[in-house]
């Protein structure tokens, strides 16, 4: 009797101890990067699509990249740059690869420049909403945020030819 009350004891303190072992690593492997951002928000839009804009900063010692981003205000959202086409006209493309923040750097996300774009609005997104969103990294790591929406009257590049056939909606 007092041997399987010892194999039981010793067999419990296993199990807890590996479960405990268990968790961290489940935690080590969701823990957020070295990335932050502030000063985000998002252009307020009636339906169709919008921006997100702010300061992703990279206090690492290694580059960062995210590599998609998530959102419930929208079903598709694309990481964009926007670039001259030639002809001294603003475009803006879906940036291949990302966008990658070097180590101890900060990269802008700004009207006429890199943004992140919300298509197919599941809704109206008013001035005043708060927008939430994840940054999806190529390490596996996430980032949440959250940014007011507000007011903005720029922000109203065209899209590289043949680039994409979505609605712009309030975007101009």
């Amino acid at each position: 009797m007092r041997t399987t009350t010892t194999i039981a004891a010793i067999a419990a303190a296993t199990t807890l101890l590996l479960a405990g072992c268990g968790g961290e690593e489940a935690a080590d492997s969701e823990a957020s990067s070295s990335l932050s951002m502030s000063d985000p928000w998002v252009k307020s839009a009636d339906d169709g699509m919008t921006a997100a804009f702010g300061e992703l900063a990279n206090d690492g010692d290694d580059d960062v990249t995210v590599v998609a981003v998530t959102s419930p205000a929208s079903p598709m959202i694309e990481l964009h740059e926007t670039v001259d086409d030639g002809s001294g006209e603003m475009t803006m493309r879906e940036i291949e690869g990302g966008f990658v923040i070097p180590a101890g750097e900060s990269m802008t996300l700004e009207p006429g420049g890199n943004h992140i774009m919300l298509m197919d609005l599941t809704g109206p997104i008013a001035a005043g909403d708060e927008v939430t969103f994840t940054l999806e990294l190529s390490d596996g790591s996430t980032l949440d945020v959250e940014a007011p929406a507000k007011d903005y009257a720029g922000a109203n590049e065209n899209y590289e030819e043949g680039e994409t056939d979505h609605d712009m909606g309030d975007m101009s």
